[in-house]
């Protein structure tokens, strides 16, 4: 029989490798500073499939060897285990999806108000998904743009590619709406939805009475000359249908920092990982101490409780007749030839993308293959609690 104690050798190297090794070296810098989730998430991605989670033990019916299969953490800030939450999710929102064109915006927070956001996490992200979302609405309202309510779907993302901080915002918007009087669906002009300069403008207005009145002292901190900084958003035509909108959300929705994927080598000291060069369109690699690694990739860890996929609009919780109505009425305002849109065959292929961009985490459901033979036919001969757990 298989030692539980004892983790399967992996031939390539985890994000889990790094906290192992350089987490005790980190925590004993950094833990006075750390917060609670961030702490969370050294020990969840630490335990990740070991001894300390759990797990099942099976036997092969065809070489009767008997092996370990150890419980995944489920912590969201771990690439090993959101693979398959996303895959849960996005199968989900399948039935919420509107069968019509869609525009994918990002706003990105000016690179002075960054400290600000960094030690005000929890207040400051929630603000800019709130205001993104209420500016591209008000705009939205105009008859002049669309003269409608949309759906919207927020988004927080706080990295770029090499791990450093950057908070922004993705928002997925359906590229039409309800009119005020509920009765008619009112469509985008083509590949025009609002003009990004006014937009940039009105969040950062927004964006600033709104954090004046909910923390006047921490605004008065602020310098007048960082208000003065033009933000940034983008404003892209998405597409038709379901196509579009599940290529996004398996891009954006479950995405973590780093995945395990992208760590190419880990010695002693120093952690490689590679990165997208997006203005050249090339793979970069960085070379990291492993303190360093950890200190990027913790930045990107959420503070406990705070959501980071939001929905405005008419996929709002509290509009979820106006949604129902939003299907009927471009269900009316179709040609009756129109072809219906491809649902499974999307989600699939949605699903297919979304495994290649994620770490497979194993499927603590089904039996697993072999180890040894790679055999199917294996059984599960008993559990094994994690420890602590009676």
């Amino acid at each position: 029989m298989v030692d539980p104690r004892v983790c399967p050798s992996k031939a390539a190297v985890e994000l889990a490798d790094a906290v192992r090794r350089f987490g005790p070296q980190y925590s004993s810098q950094y833990g006075h500073c750390l917060m609670p989730s961030q702490k969370r998430a050294l020990s969840d991605i630490a335990a990740c499939c070991t001894r300390e989670m759990g797990g099942r033990l099976y036997r092969c019916d065809d070489c009767d060897e008997t092996f370990w299969r150890y419980h995944c953490c489920r912590n969201r800030a771990c690439p090993k285990c959101h693979a398959n939450q996303a895959r849960q999710w996005l199968a989900e929102r399948q039935a919420e999806l509107l069968p019509c064109e869609y525009f994918h915006v990002v706003v990105t927070v000016p690179s002075e108000l960054r400290a600000v956001f960094r030690n005000n996490q929890k207040l400051l992200y929630g603000l800019l998904m709130q205001v993104s979302a209420t500016a591209l609405k008000d705009l939205c309202a105009h008859k002049r743009h669309l003269g409608a309510l949309p759906g919207i779907l927020s988004v927080l993302h706080t990295w770029n590619g090499r791990l450093g901080y950057h908070p922004h915002v993705h928002l997925l918007i359906t590229g039409g709406g309800i009119t005020s009087d509920g009765n008619h669906w009112e469509p985008a002009r083509g590949e025009f939805l609002v003009p990004v300069v006014v937009l940039s403008r009105k969040i950062a207005a927004q964006f600033r009475a709104a954090l004046e009145g909910a923390a006047p002292a921490l605004f008065a901190d602020i310098p007048a000359a960082v208000w003065q900084r033009e933000w940034v958003s983008f404003c892209k035509h998405y597409g038709q249908g379901n196509d579009a909108v599940l290529t996004y959300l398996s891009r954006y929705v479950f995405r973590t920092a780093i995945t395990n994927s992208r760590i190419v080598d880990m010695d002693q000291t120093h952690v490689t990982f590679r990165w997208k060069d997006r203005g050249a369109g090339a793979w970069r690699i960085d070379r990291l101490p492993g303190v360093e690694f950890l200190r990027r990739f913790l930045q990107h860890v959420l503070p406990r409780g705070f959501h980071k996929v939001r929905y405005y609009g008419l996929w709002h919780p509290s509009n979820g007749h106006q949604s129902d109505r939003a299907w009927l009425l471009l269900i009316l305002a179709a040609p009756a030839d129109a072809a219906q849109p491809r649902r499974t065959s999307s989600l699939s292929e949605a699903l297919s993308e979304l495994t290649e961009l994620a770490d497979p985490a194993p499927r603590e459901a089904a039996a697993p293959p072999c180890p040894t033979c790679g055999s199917c036919r294996t059984q599960l001969l008993g559990e094994y609690p994690r420890l602590g757990v009676p």
